[in-house]
């Protein structure tokens, strides 16, 4: 880890990314990667793979490689994705109902243990197996839940509303998918997914 502790954010995004390529080459049999290996699955420098994972410690092999299945198993324990992480979703809409039947999510240990909203008509009903809460109860439901994960997606206008009612409930990471800056406490992180902005770039690059 860097003296101060903190490990920049790519870096983690990366890791995300090396699992996935991992995954993909343990599927197909494939026992030990180089980093050479990596950059043309990944097409991320081989030398920042190897700066990557020197923030935690001591990886691979001279002349041999890394081993694919302790590779995946270390950068999981890294991200904490080895327990399961328990998952708050509000907002039940088409969105939501996207997310929660994403099968990814509990592949990799994420699992959305209630949906919650505040759509009389929708509170009740079932999402993928989940009775669809009211978003007023969160506080108290998380209570017994006990999830420190939260995703938004709502519309813009309920975002903030949303994000305050999971930091009540002692939620301290938010995935984001409303188009809003939320204002929350710093010592609560938040990810934000902005489609337009993400379209936008790619519109850029159209030729």
């Amino acid at each position: 880890m860097p003296a101060n502790g903190r490990v920049p954010t790519p870096t983690l995004e990366r890791l995300a990314t090396y699992m996935t390529v991992l995954a993909g080459l343990k599927s197909r049999g494939v026992e030990t990667v180089s980093s050479i290996d990596i950059e043309q699955h990944t097409g991320i420098n081989a030398a920042q793979f190897r700066k990557d994972l020197s923030y935690f410690g001591e990886f691979g092999r001279p002349g041999v490689g890394y081993d694919v299945s302790d590779l995946r198993a270390r950068i999981s324990r890294i991200l904490k994705l080895e327990e399961r992480q328990k998952v708050l979703l509000v907002g039940a809409g088409n969105l939501g109902s996207a997310l929660a039947g994403y099968a990814p999510l509990r592949a990799e240990n994420f699992e959305i243990v209630a949906a919650f909203d505040n759509d009389r008509a929708k509170i009740g009903k079932s999402l993928w197996g989940l009775a669809i809460l009211d978003v007023d109860n969160i506080v108290e439901e998380n209570r017994r839940l006990g999830a420190r994960m939260g995703i938004i997606a709502v519309p813009a206008n309920a975002a903030q509303e949303a994000a305050e009612k999971l930091v009540e409930a002692q939620v301290v990471t938010i995935l984001n998918f409303a188009p809003v800056v939320l204002r929350i406490p710093r010592h609560v992180t938040v990810r934000n997914v902005d489609f337009f902005q993400e379209l936008a770039v790619l519109s850029f690059h159209l030729p």
